[in-house]
């Protein structure tokens, strides 16, 4: 029988596929309507200083930091875990890409009848399936997809990771300050305290000046310990996303390194360089590609198969020394599964509708965070401006309270005042250079930029 006749044979069965074909869903191009929304969005405000960089890693030039972003991207589990994802996504792949091939599969048998020889069988059959609708082709392009959606979750999770490094690496400058700051506050009471000691040991003084300055020293003692465990807390936190499970020391660095800030971009530019929204481009078009497969599993599908086989009494002549060969061409078209099939299709279908839902909602938050760290770096500005300012007259006024204090023109009190304000304005000043510092960096990763792949 040659293969023609029987699928003349088999097209007299279209029928079948006029009417699934019927049953066959319209989809909306959800990937158009994505397209769309991300053109709505024209230009952002502007930055002074801004800086042309390709990479977060332009934003701080330091060896140290680089070698414990490297360090990170290669030991951290749960970025680890990611990659061993992108991993089996891409054998999923390589699976899906099987399904288009034809399967041959080989037999060999022995077997024996009461009061019969001994019979050996071996068989060779080769089956497959014809894309005849491009259902194959398309769960290939979707797998395809899947694997570019998680090379961009990979990528996102390798720009997050290494933010986080860079973040808690000016995080324990930030504590170190903090402490010197602290320190300095420290020893300034401890002055205080023994110059009224010796006050009141002359008869100066009073008693209670001395429990002033005594209860103000042994607050900023607290204070100090608080920090020291802050900063050993910012330490462990940095060995975390370094992976390390012995940990080790980190060298703190004593003063800020100087931190860019990237050139602000227009929105088509930035937003399509950023990874997760990649991701949530690419599971549209996939879960797309996926309904599409669950309408066409509704059409008939043909298999063809040719079979090899051969019996014989001798185990050498059983080795298709003298096959027999059948070929077999089917037809078979889903009429009657319970609505299962009608079900999936429906399903794969809101699936997509959700996933651009889920592109939307990553479009709008993406939008946030950029416009927040283009707000926050100005007005974190101003407030380091304002707090500059605010600090140099609490210093002056420092110098004329001490002076005075010390002439007897002035209340104990009033000193712990002064004193207490301009310290705090000091490591109010630090925190909001921080703050600033790691805004600089939340803006490169909001604009799109990452490691260098």
């Amino acid at each position: 029988m040659q293969i023609v006749p029987l699928l003349k044979r088999l097209l007299l069965f279209s029928t079948l596929f006029l009417s699934a074909c019927s049953m066959g869903g319209v989809q909306k191009d959800f990937a158009a309507l994505a397209d769309r929304d991300l053109g709505q969005h024209q230009s952002w405000s502007q930055l002074d200083g801004g800086q042309q960089v390709t990479i977060l890693g332009d934003l701080i030039h330091s060896a140290e930091l680089e070698a414990l972003v490297n360090e990170a991207l290669a030991a951290n589990p749960g970025l680890q875990q990611t990659l061993l994802t992108l991993r089996i996504r891409q054998a999923q792949y390589r699976q899906a890409g099987g399904d288009r091939l034809p399967e041959i599969d080989a037999g060999y048998a022995v077997g024996r009848e009461k009061e019969n020889d001994t019979k050996y069988k071996s068989s060779i059959s080769i089956s497959w399936e014809i894309d005849l609708w491009q259902k194959l082709s398309d769960n290939i392009q979707a797998a395809a997809k899947d694997v570019a959606e998680q090379q961009a979750f990979y990528q996102s999770a390798q720009d997050t990771l290494s933010a986080e490094v860079m973040k808690s690496w000016l995080g324990l400058t930030t504590a170190h300050q903090n402490i010197t700051i602290e320190g300095r506050r420290l020893a300034n009471l401890e002055k205080n305290e023994a110059f009224i000691l010796q006050r009141y040991s002359s008869g100066l003084g009073t008693l209670e000046d001395l429990d002033s300055a005594r209860s103000a020293t042994a607050s900023s003692k607290a204070t100090l310990e608080g920090y020291r465990e802050a900063i050993a807390q910012q330490e462990r936190v940095l060995q975390t996303l370094l992976g390390r499970t012995v940990r080790t020391t980190i060298t703190i660095p004593e003063e800020y390194s100087t931190v860019l800030i990237p050139l602000v971009e227009l929105p088509a530019l930035t937003l399509r360089r950023r990874p997760d929204l990649k991701a949530a481009y690419l599971a549209i078009e996939a879960a797309s590609l996926h309904s599409d497969v669950a309408y066409k599993d509704l059409l008939p599908s043909i298999n063809l198969q040719v079979a090899l086989e051969d019996v014989a009494t001798s185990a050498g002549a059983g080795l298709l020394t003298d096959p027999v060969w059948s070929l077999l061409a089917q037809l078979t078209a889903p009429l009657f599964h319970g609505g299962r099939l009608r079900a999936a299709a429906e399903i794969a279908e809101l699936q997509t509708a959700q996933s651009y839902q889920v592109y939307r909602e990553t479009l709008i938050e993406a939008v946030r965070e950029i416009e927040d760290a283009i707000g926050l770096e100005g007005a974190l500005t101003k407030q380091i401006r304002h707090i500059e300012t605010a600090l140099t007259m609490a210093q002056n006024n420092l110098q004329h309270y001490q002076h005075s204090y010390r002439s007897g023109l002035a209340d104990i009190l009033d000193l712990l005042t002064v004193q207490r304000q301009t310290y705090d304005l000091e490591v109010q000043l630090n925190n909001l250079i921080y703050e600033r510092l790691a805004n600089r960096i939340n803006l490169g990763l909001a604009l799109g930029l990452g490691v260098k792949q």
